[in-house]
């Protein structure tokens, strides 16, 4: 009796499993589906994973062609729907581009990730930041200040990366995994916790940090 459930239970897990496979397929948000007409624009052969994560402000954020963003991304313009944005667009994602799993961006001034970016899983980019400088306030209640962020094409953006407000990342970079990026980097650098360097072979140069 016990292997007879056991085997029931296998039998009806590897079922679930089958149609959790196939509602995550069949649930995808592609650019002929009514989700994506709420969006400013939504290029052909993209794709938006399910189940997705929050999404605000659809109106201002640019999706360009046969980019796959994963599921439990969150894509914001804004913090809540009622916002209403002085721009056309806010958040503006380019051709070919993959969001990796988990990862949020989060945008209010401006955010502009350029064609063929990689982002691994859990990656946060925001173009805001809390207030922080009233020590008679909580940090939550200051006015928050925004910086635009520009992540170049080409570039590979590291699992757990933080893109803070004011982040200008030039094409072909890798930023490494779990790095805090605010600031310039230029093109065809490789930036982590630990080093910054031109990618040259066999050269290494310390970074200067601008916090």
């Amino acid at each position: 009796m016990p292997r007879l459930r056991e085997t029931a239970l296998s039998a009806s897990g590897a079922v679930v499993r089958r149609t959790a496979a196939v509602a995550s397929r069949v649930a995808a948000v592609g650019p002929n589906d009514r989700p994506a007409r709420n969006f400013g624009r939504f290029g052909d052969g993209t794709h938006l994973g399910w189940p997705t994560g929050s999404v605000f402000g659809e109106r201002w954020i640019w999706i360009g062609c046969d980019t796959l963003i994963a599921p439990h991304v969150t894509l914001s313009a804004g913090m809540a729907t009622a916002v209403e944005m002085d721009t056309e667009s806010v958040v503006r994602i380019g051709d070919r581009c993959l969001i990796g799993r988990g990862t949020a961006i989060v945008g209010h001034r401006a955010v502009d990730i350029g064609d063929d970016v990689y982002t691994g899983m859990n990656v946060y980019i925001t173009d805001q930041n809390h207030g922080y400088e009233d020590l008679s306030l909580p940090i939550g209640v200051q006015v928050p200040s925004e910086e635009p962020v520009a992540i170049g094409s080409g570039s590979w953006i590291g699992s757990g990366a933080v893109i803070l407000p004011g982040a200008r990342i030039g094409t072909h970079v890798v930023v490494g995994a779990n790095s805090v990026v605010r600031g310039e980097i230029p093109d065809e650098a490789l930036w982590n916790v630990r080093y910054y360097a031109p990618r040259t072979v066999g050269r290494r140069e310390t970074p200067t940090l601008r916090l």
